[in-house]
């Protein structure tokens, strides 16, 4: 037996009367012991060395110079001056069993892809497609987890100074690097422009009040705004605010405060409609707010089913944008100064303007050409100005030009003047493509190329040009469905865009059921490891908490749709990643917003903005794309967008998931990782953001 001859060397032994004939005896005894012990080394040694290659790399090196371990015990043979030498043989045996691997795989691989036929090779590919990602995202895993315990460490919080901080607009900054005349205020993302820290909401910031209470009256800590910012703003905006201790209140709603009402009633009257309800019946749902003050005008049409986006420059404080979303209305930032809107053309009903700072008339019309570019033919272009102002203008020579020269311009572009009343003119885009031919020859603007009129103006400089004339989708909005029925596009719309009407139907249906599982999971009891049945003392499902819902990985917008399919009262900014394929034409056309966006980059709005980020497939999506940022950047972007006690769901495969629920950690989320039924390969990631109160100095 092999074990007992491992035990002490010393005692155990007894002596009998013939010490003569134990010497011996024990002799013999001992040769054979030692025969026995030497084969089972020499067994045990072969043994290791081919199942743990490794182990020569980790030998212990404090035994004695005499060969003797501490214990008294001989050492191991192997362990005796030949460590180098031992390093160098193992190293050399693992480089040529991998070259011989690699040798290996290649030639199968040959082989295979010979000898498969041409009918069975789509199938493999997929399956071998499959493999390739699974060892991209194998290989992202080993990459995060081997940067050691350094970078598991919690974030440290930003300072104070960043509660409000927009990566990207960085105005400070851009003064040193030399931009002025308005582009200071314009997007510029370089290296360094992100924080990896998490930013903390202003002293006494609470969470917001529940929509629709939330769209009327929001916290005056939430926002950074004064009382003077407010009182010096539009005579239209300060009958629409009342500034009081704690709240600012939006009396829109209220019959002594019925400017918005009257405005948009007008602006339907000069269509030549009865009311603003019936906006939805001559194909208005989406509109593009440029310049949107503190929101009141979608704020009104909200309740007409009008879906209004919101964009305007960004600001320090008092900011147009930061309000609309705190009262949970759609608005990002965004400019007409230096590039293209990241909205594909032919995208939204009407445009508005009213006083919303933009001199149309300047840069021979350049940015008149970007408007026309996003509305939808037949669509409605609306101005609200001084300059429009026929009598006030023949008093100013100055304005009177000014005036003439966007009216000749609205026309080369084959906008009709509809209606102009006080301070408002309304035009609609022509409807026929062929207007652009009979204009005078030589007439500007030209019509695009094909090579400039593109569906990807992520942030392109501004074309000259008229888009959107060569495109599939040049339709006019009399003739596509009206709302809610355009959300639901027949396969002969959906052949526009390449779309499957069994993949869009599959998709559709997947949402609907994903939403109402969504939906039961958003409660503190899913990170109790002991769940019981929900009881009065129990916080319910946030049925009415979320109002701000990012969808960072859009797809057609089925998570959209699914969820006011369910009769959530929510609005979603449906975001298509730059890295992959540019389905946002389709989400315009379905009657929904969003946006195209690189995720390597700070989103364009300010912090606290969502109640819910959703993602599905990003971190995969990412994965296949040589990336410029890590899972830690998006991760903290995602914490500077969302609010406090706001949620997080990400759909992905397992392995991804394990990384994100470790960063979650680190980002101070509670997070729990739920298995999808009938799914094996991918899981769902649930988190909420704690709220971390800022202690008043």
């Amino acid at each position: 037996m092999a074990r007992p001859l491992h035990r002490g060397a010393s005692g155990g032994g007894r002596f009998s009367g013939n010490s003569h004939g134990f010497w011996d005896d024990s002799q013999m005894k001992e040769r054979t012991e030692k025969e026995d012990l030497d084969r089972i080394r020499s067994s045990d040694n072969t043994y290791f060395s081919f199942r743990f290659p490794f182990r020569f790399l980790f030998l212990d090196n404090s035994s004695s110079k005499n060969g003797l371990s501490d214990n008294g015990f001989a050492s191991d043979p192997f362990k005796a001056g030949t460590l180098r030498s031992r390093h160098k043989l193992t190293l050399l045996f693992l480089k040529f069993s991998l070259v011989v691997i690699v040798f290996l795989a290649l030639v199968g691989s040959f082989w295979w892809t010979v000898s498969i036929t041409s009918s069975s090779r789509g199938p493999i590919f997929r399956g071998y497609r499959h493999i390739q990602e699974q060892l991209v995202s194998d290989l992202w895993d080993i990459g995060e987890l081997s940067l050691g315990s350094a970078r598991l460490k919690e974030f440290e919080f930003c300072p104070q100074e960043l509660e409000n901080y927009v990566p990207c607009f960085n105005v400070t900054e851009n003064f040193a690097l030399g931009f002025s005349e308005g582009k200071e205020n314009d997007r510029h993302c370089g290296q360094g422009s992100r924080q990896n820290c998490l930013v903390l909401p202003p002293v006494n910031y609470k969470v917001p009040l529940r929509w629709p209470t939330g769209k009327d009256v929001i916290w005056v800590a939430n926002v950074k705004i004064t009382a003077q910012e407010v009182l010096s703003s539009g005579s239209l905006t300060k009958r629409m605010m009342m500034l009081e201790e704690q709240q600012i209140s939006f009396r829109s709603a209220s019959l002594m405060f019925d400017g918005v009402e009257d405005y948009s009633h007008q602006i339907a009257e000069m269509i030549g409609l009865r009311n603003e309800s019936n906006f939805i019946q001559v194909g208005v749902r989406t509109i593009l707010d440029i310049g949107c003050g503190y929101g009141s005008f979608g704020a009104h049409l909200f309740s007409k089913q009008l879906l209004t986006m919101c964009i305007a420059n960004y600001e320090a404080s008092g900011s147009q944008v930061q309000l609309n979303l705190e009262r949970g209305l759609p608005a990002m930032i965004s400019s007409f100064t230096l590039k293209q809107l990241p909205y594909p053309s032919l995208s939204f009903d009407m445009v508005h303007c009213a006083r919303c700072g933009i001199d149309w008339d300047q840069k021979e019309g350049i940015y008149l050409i970007e408007a026309d570019r996003v509305l939808r033919p037949g669509g409605y272009f609306v101005w609200t100005s001084p300059l429009t102002n026929s009598q006030a203008s023949l008093r100013n020579k100055e304005n009177q030009k000014r005036w003439n020269f966007v009216r000749n311009f609205a026309e080369s572009l084959c906008w009709d003047m509809l209606s102009q009343q006080d301070e408002t003119v309304v035009w609609k885009k022509t409807s026929k493509k062929s207007c652009y031919g009979s204009r005078k020859s030589g007439s500007n603007p030209s019509i695009c190329s094909k090579g400039h009129d593109v569906e990807s103006p992520y942030y392109r400089p501004l074309e000259s040009c008229i888009g959107g004339t060569q495109s599939r989708r040049w339709i006019p909005i009399e003739g596509r469905p009206t709302w809610p029925s355009r959300a639901k596009p027949n396969s002969n719309e959906l052949a526009i865009y390449g779309v499957s009407p069994e993949d869009f139907a599959e998709d559709d249906l997947n949402w609907n059921s994903a939403v109402r599982n969504y939906w039961s999971l958003l409660s503190p009891l899913i990170f109790s490891d002991h769940p019981k049945r929900p009881g009065d003392e129990d916080p319910s499902p946030p049925y009415n908490m979320l109002r701000n819902v990012l969808d960072m990985n859009a797809h057609f917008g089925g998570f959209n749709s699914a969820l006011l399919v369910g009769g959530k009262s929510v609005w979603v900014m449906n975001v298509v990643p730059t890295s992959g394929p540019n389905t946002l034409p389709l989400i315009f056309d379905r009657g929904f917003v969003g946006v195209l966006h690189d995720w390597c980059e700070a989103f364009p709005t300010y912090p606290r903005t969502y109640d819910m980020v959703h993602a599905n497939g990003l971190l995969s999506l990412e994965t296949d794309q040589q990336r410029r940022c890590t899972m830690l950047d998006l991760f903290s972007e995602i914490d500077r967008l969302l609010r406090p006690e706001g949620w997080v769901i990400l759909r992905d495969t397992a392995s991804l998931l394990e990384i994100a629920r470790a960063l979650a950690t680190r980002l101070k989320w509670d997070a729990r990782v739920v298995e999808i039924e009938s799914n094996s390969v991918e899981r769902l990631l649930i988190c909420q953001k704690p709220f971390f109160k800022k202690q008043a100095n």
